[in-house]
């Protein structure tokens, strides 16, 4: 009999205990313990709101007293991200035409050459041998011609046009001569940084034999892909904001400079090239990049985040009209610091509608409301903790 006894004091603290955190520190208690009496019986005062910061209920079943904002508009930010690979604007392998001998190197790693210097010259004996041998060979046929010329009385068309053939033919032997020649020196194509020198003076190099690479780092070109739902937005000379995953602290603006004509079937991307200035020679071709490009999307509608509410059936807000509210379903697109985009189409919801931010916990679809301003709210929220 003890032991039961016990087990009843004991639930029955429990309760005290529960029904005390209830009544206490749950504001939607309130209209319940009213609806039902349970208050009366107790004795409870509930006109002072429980939560301090929240528009009260005025007492007797009146109004819900809320904080209102409008609904507004704003642009979907559509914000891609991609990684890229750069590569130089221009870059050149020389190699040589002729096997021979290296005879002279005038560049070294890292040093720039501008267009038409110098780089590399071959032994050149025989091609001077075979050009001199050429201009003798021209001259020789030159002089026959001149001198059959002056003998036309006595001289047979068919011998004159044999001489003027002769002069042809040295003519083209020495142009030959002059062009195996040029082909014993190797001129930059380009200006641009010379890349790692193998090669040194005496060593012997076949046809085709590479010698050095020169690049043309001045601008960078970032090739990278894209979804092609961006497709319809794209078009050269389009901003794009770059950053080397090497240097962080390094923001970028580049603009495409290229895109593909054909979507890749696999991976339902489309390559694009932005062009990137290196003015300073801080980049390099082969760095990886994060670029970034936005797109304007869809208009949507804009709720301030205190208004989202959610319930078994999704997320809604509660819309004032006429001095009632009514829930409207909505679904969110985009959650951003300030605000929240969500789609149209709810009941009500549509540019400058008002919805409630503070005082949601007592509403119910169809019920009046009182719409304070947010300084109104604040004074009576400063009152309720004075008579408290």
């Amino acid at each position: 009999m003890i032991k039961l006894l016990r087990q009843i004091l004991l639930s029955a603290a429990v309760a005290a205990v529960a029904l005390y955190v209830w009544i206490n520190y749950v504001p939607a208690a309130h209209p319940y313990l009213e609806k039902y009496g349970i208050a009366d019986w107790l004795g409870l005062e509930l006109s002072a709101p429980a939560a301090q910061d929240q528009p009260e209920r005025r007492r007797g079943g009146g109004a819900t007293r809320v904080v209102t904002e409008q609904v507004a508009e704003q642009v979907l930010a559509d914000r891609i991200r991609a990684i890229g690979d750069a590569q130089a604007f221009r870059s050149v392998t020389l190699r040589v035409q002729q096997p021979g001998v290296l005879s002279e190197i005038n560049a070294s790693a890292g040093d720039f050459l501008t267009e038409g210097q110098v780089v590399v010259r071959l032994d050149a004996e025989a091609e001077a041998i075979t050009l001199e041998r050429a201009t003798m060979g021209l001259t020789d046929a030159q002089d026959e011609l001149d001198r059959l010329r002056r003998l036309q009385g006595n001289v047979t068309e068919v011998r004159l046009r044999d001489a003027e053939l002769a002069v042809d033919s040295a003519r083209l032997e020495l142009r030959e001569a002059e062009f195996d020649l040029s082909q014993r020196v190797i001129r930059a194509p380009i200006s641009g940084r010379v890349g790692l020198v193998d090669i040194e003076v005496g060593d012997r190099v076949q046809a085709q034999d590479s010698l050095m690479t020169l690049t043309d780092r001045s601008k960078l070109i970032i090739g990278f892909r894209l979804p092609e739902r961006i497709v319809p937005y794209l078009e050269t000379g389009q901003s794009v904001e770059l950053r080397p995953l090497a240097l962080r602290d390094t923001n970028l603006t580049g603009e495409i400079s290229a895109i593909d004509t054909i979507v890749d079937p696999a991976s339902r991307t489309i390559r694009v090239q932005a062009l990137v200035e290196n003015g300073e020679d801080l980049l390099r071709p082969g760095m990886a990049f994060e670029v970034q490009m936005a797109f304007p999307g869809e208009r949507l509608l804009s709720i301030p985040p205190l208004a989202l509410q959610w319930s078994s059936e999704g997320a809604f807000v509660w819309v004032v009209e006429d001095g009632k509210v009514s829930r409207a379903p909505v679904q969110i697109r985009q959650r951003n610091a300030q605000s929240i985009l969500v789609e149209r189409g709810g009941v009500g919801l549509q540019p400058g509608a008002l919805v409630v931010i503070e005082g949601v916990q007592s509403l119910r679809p169809g019920a009046e409301v009182e719409v304070l301003e947010p300084q109104e709210d604040q004074a009576q929220a400063a009152t309720s903790r004075a008579w408290l």
